[in-house]
Parts: C-alpha cells; structure tokens; sequence
C-alpha cells in the first residue's frame, strides 16, 4: 500500500475468484469431478453456508483447463452434457504455489473473525 491509500478489502487481499479456484485445485488434487459437484462440494465442506455460483464455477474451469491445469473431457461427446476434470502435473504444481501463497490471508481472516467474535459477542477463544 502507498502512504494515504486506503484499504478497502475486509479482512484480507484474498478474493472469492482466487479462493474458489484454490478450493478447486484441492478438491480435483483429491479426485475427478465435474462442474456441479464441485459446486455441491464446496458448499457441504463449507457446511452450507456458502457456495460458489454457476457463473462463478465454470469461468474458472475453462480457464484453468486453458492455463493447463486441469484437463477436461466429456462423459459422452456426443450429447456433452457432463464434463468431468482432473488436475495435471502443471496443476499439481500451481495448487502446491496457490496454497503456499494463500495460507497467510487465510490465517489472517481467522484470526481478524475470532477477534471479532469475542470482541463484539464476548465469546473465549
């Protein structure tokens, strides 16, 4: 940040697109999946509370498929219905980089939610 620049993202400098394409990176590091699943997967690991949108999922499948960091292919091509993805070398690789990168921010919204939690609602950490 410059001397008089605001900050303006709460609490850290992780976005929701660079979070979501981590979380899918993670999720396909463990298995093959497909655009919906993924959706549904990350929803019930984040224990409903959220979930990427559509629009948000496969924007970012296509684009990490084109950055070669997962590979994409149809159940049946000829009806391409459901397309099912799995990480490749080049994106174990980058998931290994991302999550490196992202640990930080991460910890550093735990630590800015408990203290508000206590903060405002009096709860012991």
């Amino acid at each position: 940040m410059f001397k008089g620049e605001r900050q303006r993202q709460f609490p850290t400098t992780l976005s929701t697109t660079q979070f979501v394409k981590l979380y899918i990176l993670h999720l396909l590091n463990e298995k093959n999946y497909y655009g919906n699943r993924l959706k549904d997967e990350i929803g019930r690991r984040l224990k409903g509370k959220w979930s990427p949108s559509y629009g948000m999922i496969y924007p970012l499948l296509r684009e990490l498929e084109k950055e070669g960091y997962i590979e994409g292919w149809w159940d049946d091509p000829s009806k391409r219905s459901i397309r099912r993805y799995k990480i490749t070398d080049a994106g174990i690789e980058h998931y290994k980089v991302i999550k490196r990168q992202n640990k930080e921010y991460l910890d550093d919204s735990l630590i800015i939610i408990k203290s508000v939690l206590n903060d405002i609602y009096n709860l012991i950490e």
